[in-house]
């Protein structure tokens, strides 16, 4: 399983958020925290235990075509997802 670090991201402007750490019930809130307040240009490397498609459904409600989605790991016990900010 790689491992991925904030050093591993930081110099483009991809930060880090592991929600396998985080509550359940705190993920969700959490997640629209952290991506509210990304500046055009930023990402967030999301790392979880699972695909969170209900998830994706509400950003996508959200943010629109603002938000991009591209999977970087997709597997059964490990998703990871890049969230861009691009306007």
């Amino acid at each position: 399983m790689p491992m991925y670090t904030s050093a591993t991201l930081s110099q483009n402007s991809t930060h880090i958020f592991d929600a396998r750490g985080i509550a359940r019930r705190f993920r969700h809130s959490s997640i629209f925290a952290a991506l509210g307040v990304l500046q055009p240009g930023e990402a967030m490397r999301f790392i979880n235990d699972h695909d969170p498609l209900p998830l994706i459904a509400q950003l996508n409600e959200r943010y629109g075509d603002v938000l991009s989605v591209n999977y970087v790991q997709r597997d059964a016990e490990l998703v990871v997802i890049d969230f861009g900010v691009t306007g």
